[in-house]
Order: C-alpha cells, then structure tokens, then sequence
C-alpha cells in the first residue's frame, strides 16, 4: 500500500521540517498543530521557528499545494505524531516523571479519522514503553479497529492498522541535512510495522532504515542522548574543578585532548534542549536502581546553571555592580530554540536576585513571556557601548559574538562557553 497523503501531528522544531522534507518529494502532506497562530503562518509559507533552508522548503511546498496545516487531524494514509514529552516532578517527590500527555492528546485526535491500512509513527523522544501506551490508548477510542499487539505474527493475525516509533535522531541548525542523510532507527510494535515504516521514510532518507522493536528503538534514543549527557557533564564538572584549582579549563582539555584516546567536550553553562535535558531521566524513571551514572550527569549538568549564577554573583561583588549583561539565551548556538535553556534560566535566575539584566540574543525579536515580567532589556550587540560598568557574560557562542569577544580581551569577560579560547 502506497502512501499518498501524510499527515504530521505537531508542526515543531521535528514536525515542520519533517513535513516540509516530505512535500519536497510530491506527497501531499497535511500539518496538524494546536496553535492556530502556527497553522496560519505556515499557510502564508512562511516558518515559526529559526532553522537554516527551512524557509524555503516550506515556501516552496506550501506554494507548490504539497503542504498544508490546520487545526483539525483529517484523513491520510500515514500519521506521524511529533508532539512534546516534557517531564514533571511528583508531589512530594524529586522524582522526575515523563508526561505523555500530548501523546495521549494526539491519538485521541487522529482516532476519528483513522481507516484500515492506516500506519502511526511515533516520532516523539519516549520512555520505553510509550509505543505500546499508544496501541492501549487507540483501541479504546476505536473499539471498531484492530491494532497490533507484541507477537501477532507469530499465529498469522494482522492488524487493521500498523504502529511503530522511529525518533528523530537530528542536531537544531542541521536538521534539513539529516533527516535526509542520518540512518533512522525503526521499532515496529509488529515486523510488518516496521517495514512499512522503513518503506514511508525511504521516500526521502538516504541513510539506512534499521528495523527493531518499539522498545528497543525507543531505549536507543534515550541511549544516545543520555550517553552525551555523561560525557557532558565530565566537562562541565571538569570546569568547576578548574575554577577551584585555578586551572585554565579551556588549555587543559585541548592538552589533554592530545592523547589518541581522548576526547573530552567543552563545557557550557548546562545542558539544554528538548533531548539531552529531559531523555535520560526517562531512563531513572523505568530502573532508578540501575541507573546510578545516568542520573549523577543529570544532577551534574542541572547544577552548573546556580554555578554559573554564583560566578556572576561574584565577579558583580568584585567590581560593585548590580548590571549584568547576559549574552545568549538559546539553549545552543545560533539557533531561537530556548526549550530547557540553562541560558536562560540563569538569565531568570539573575532577575530575581534583583539585577539590573540586559539580554543579548541576536536569534529573536522579544523576550520569551517569562523574562517579561522582569526589567529586562533586549539589546542588539552594537547596543552595549556604554555599559562598561556590567558584568558581560557570555553563555552561548553564537556567531556574532566572536567579534565581541575579539574586541574586549582587555575587559573582565566572564567566558562560560570557551569563545574567548577558539
């Protein structure tokens, strides 16, 4: 069965161009999003989010009437969910949770639409287990339907419909590139619902389609980012070792990174995003006697923001100052997404304290709504003449800053991602 029309559920950081890949192909792709704000832009071909080639993938597809969004799920051949999976805290508990809330939201969507020899691809970052949560959730808003369960095959059933989670496994400023180019990893509930999911995403990937189960796709994803989460936070805790030492982090690493065996990462001021921040705590979710390492990194990288603050702190007690300017908020460079930013939460954190911040952001146009309740300034880099008196720290290295960093090596800059070193 051949797949003419796809629908996205979610038209995000991953749905947007997930959907604008597809279009680019000739197939007609329906967008579904919750804000109509979103639908609306995307509908005038222009984008929501900052993201290199996006603009013109959507334009050219909207133009061409390959793309389309709305508000309501409608009839398609394949529905590929790419909502968030946030975490909360329970109640009187440190435990982190994930919340598949949206999940939920998104299949109780599409279920009224839904038609035999449907396929559902959960793009969604997810606990194990997630995949088949879903098969729960849909037979119970389409008792007329039959979806497929671990081991149908193994007595000759099929399902009316095929389920299957392949995460998306993409770097923000890359993603057009390698959605087409990087393997996708494929876990079908069944081995039929991964083939056929392999056989949707060859109509543009050019890596190689890996077929597994739900479960085990979605533990690789966690795998991955949690694996960069601890080698992370041997840096960031490298640095705060240095500071103590008063060791120069940045020539430390490059010497030791000298060795043919090592390869240690830069610090930052945290971790942010949407994966590396929030994935391995689904794994100390599902086996939190296990997972002592997973969970040290996590502590180590939610700490480094209050470190952060306390070196700010310091350096304004020095020099008699209340001004910091606060230099990036993104949660990675030149990129808007300012998802689980540390940037951005030390931006906040400095408000609070009753500093007098201006932010240096080159990526948006206005303060995300939970800096605007704080006499925070937005200020162009050419805007800072004149507030010699701050603090400077400079939180993620965004292109336009190296020029700043050149010009105020004289000056007490509080360096916390390695931009003064390149």
């Amino acid at each position: 069965m051949g797949f003419e029309t796809i629908s996205i559920i979610g038209l995000g950081y991953i749905g947007l161009p997930t959907a604008a890949v597809f279009a680019s192909r000739k197939v007609k792709v329906i967008g579904v999003d919750v804000s109509q704000h979103v639908v609306d832009t995307i509908n005038k071909g222009k984008i929501h989010i900052v993201e290199p080639d996006l603009d013109i993938a959507v334009h050219v597809a909207v133009t061409e009437g390959y793309l389309k969004a709305t508000t309501m799920p409608e009839k398609a051949d394949a529905f590929i969910i790419a909502v968030p999976t946030p975490f909360y805290t329970e109640e009187d508990s440190s435990n982190l949770k994930p919340d598949l809330s949206y999940i939920k939201s998104a299949c109780e969507a599409i279920a009224p639409v839904l038609e035999k020899g449907n396929l559902i691809i959960l793009e969604s970052t997810s606990p194990v287990g997630a995949t088949e949560k879903m098969v729960k959730w849909l037979s119970e808003y389409r008792q007329d339907l039959t979806f497929p369960l671990s081991g149908d095959e193994a007595d000759g059933s099929e399902a009316d419909i095929n389920i299957a989670h392949c995460p998306e496994r993409v770097l923000p400023g890359h993603i057009m590139r390698e959605l087409i180019e990087n393997d996708r990893i494929i876990g079908g509930i069944t081995r039929k619902c991964a083939q056929r999911s392999a056989e949707l995403y060859k109509a543009f990937v050019k890596g190689e389609c890996i077929i597994t189960t739900a479960r085990t796709a979605e533990m690789a994803k966690l795998t991955e980012n949690s694996f960069r989460d601890v080698n992370i936070a041997f840096a960031n805790e490298l640095s705060m070792i240095c500071e103590k030492l008063d060791i120069n982090v940045w020539e430390l690493i490059k010497l030791s990174n000298r060795h043919p065996r090592v390869n240690i990462l830069q610090p930052g001021c945290g971790v942010g995003g949407h994966c590396i921040a929030v994935d391995p705590w689904f794994i100390v979710d599902s086996a939190p006697e296990q997972a002592k390492i997973v969970r040290t990194a996590r502590e180590v990288n939610d700490y480094k923001p209050q470190w952060v603050v306390e070196q700010i702190i310091k350096k304004c007690n020095k020099q008699n100052t209340k001004k910091v300017v606060c230099m990036g908020i993104a949660f990675k460079p030149d990129i808007d997404d300012l998802r689980e930013s540390p940037a951005l939460a030390i931006t906040e954190k400095l408000a609070k304290l009753g500093y007098e911040v201006t932010v240096v952001e080159p990526n948006i146009t206005e303060l995300p709504e939970r800096l605007q309740t704080y006499n925070i300034r937005l200020e162009k880099l050419t805007g800072l003449t004149g507030l010699d008196v701050s603090v400077q720290a400079l939180l993620v290295a965004h292109s336009p800053f190296k020029q700043f960093v050149d010009l105020s090596k004289s000056t007490e800059l509080l360096d916390f991602c390695g931009l003064r070193e390149e």
